[in-house]
């Protein structure tokens, strides 16, 4: 199933939209506990960052980035017993680079620029993948804009040689969120 999402940030609650269907029980309670977690990792990620902005700039918001992003995302995964990530098409951290599943998905939320998108699905093995497309936001823009200070481009080269990152305008498609239930899982309890 994929659902188009309004362009809100991704802590606002939404209202969801069928875009279009694969074959997915709609009372997949993974679907609900994926947007759970989303939610929770956008909203730690972004007070994190927030707090970080206000202490030392965007330099000191890179290091919530680079090593705090990653530590949500595994106490997320832990506590869940889903994978918890973040991808993208133009990653700054190679080990974020999108698998080709989502590799598939972020480029159809390219395609439909009109809204970012989520998507959901269910193998046959009962494992189930889910993706919330993340927006550019105004704060991204210090260290992802097409025009960064000269201390941010430092500090950016020196923690990530090989930044794709860089060059998005307000509301592109940063990246997205994703959530990968494994065979095994049970359904958790709606």
């Amino acid at each position: 199933m994929r659902l188009a999402v309004p362009r809100f940030p991704f802590f606002v609650a939404v209202a969801l939209a069928v875009a279009g269907c694969i074959s997915v029980r709609a009372d997949d309670a993974r679907l609900e506990q994926s947007r759970t977690l989303v939610e929770s990792f956008g909203e730690s990620l972004q007070i994190e960052l927030k707090g970080a902005l206000a202490d030392g700039g965007p330099t000191h918001a890179i290091t919530v980035c680079k090593d705090r992003a990653p530590q949500i995302a595994s106490e997320l995964s832990r506590t869940s017993g889903a994978k918890v990530s973040r991808t993208s098409l133009r990653y700054r951290n190679p080990a974020n680079a999108p698998e080709p599943w989502q590799s598939g998905a972020l480029r159809d939320f390219e395609a439909r620029a009109d809204a970012p998108l989520e998507y959901f699905d269910v193998g046959k093995d009962g494992s189930a993948r889910y993706l919330r497309a993340i927006p550019t936001g105004g704060v991204c823009l210090a260290c992802h804009g097409a025009a960064v200070a000269d201390e941010v481009q430092g500090r950016l080269e020196a923690d990530y040689p090989h930044d794709l990152a860089l060059g998005y305008a307000l509301g592109d498609m940063r990246g997205a969120f994703s959530v990968t239930w494994p065979p095994t899982a049970g359904v958790p309890e709606r």
